[in-house]
């Protein structure tokens, strides 16, 4: 069977191939915590190709954690390391983005930054948000209720 590149929406994805079209966040999803921030991203990159949208450093600058890309994760806020869960499924070059209540752990400044991630990074990406919190999901135009199907 003939690959298929991820950009390719043409013909159904097998199932057990679907983990290349996904990128997600949530806040049970682990860190490696002794990694660094910048370390922790080139990891993941081995596994889940970035956007060439923007380099690592870009992508620390753009969260707002450049200064602390040296780091260990386990010295980093909650926020902090939420920051980074958002950043490695946004600029994931993935065409499906799960966020599972996306704003965990972060301040007013974080629920911006969330924000501003949707809007520059995921405008051709399928951004499915579960969460309890208006502020989360505001941007999205389609909504399911899970109580509608029960």
């Amino acid at each position: 069977m003939k690959e298929k590149k991820i950009s390719d929406t043409s013909s159904l994805v097998e199932p057990e191939n679907f983990y290349r079209y996904l990128s997600i966040a949530a806040p049970y999803v682990e860190l490696i915590e002794e990694m660094t921030a910048k370390e922790f991203l080139h990891f993941h990159k081995q596994f889940k190709p970035l956007t060439a949208a923007a380099g690592i450093d870009e992508i620390l600058a753009v969260i707002g954690l450049e200064k602390s890309a040296d780091k260990q994760i386990r010295y980093f806020s909650s926020g902090m390391k939420q920051r980074i869960k958002l950043a490695q499924a946004i600029f994931s070059d993935v065409p499906v983005v799960l966020l599972d209540e996306p704003c965990t752990n972060l301040d007013v400044s974080g629920y911006q930054l969330y924000h501003q991630l949707i809007e520059g990074y995921c405008k051709n990406k399928l951004v499915i948000v579960s969460s309890n919190d208006e502020h989360e999901m505001d941007f999205c135009a389609t909504r399911l209720n899970i109580f509608d199907y029960k």
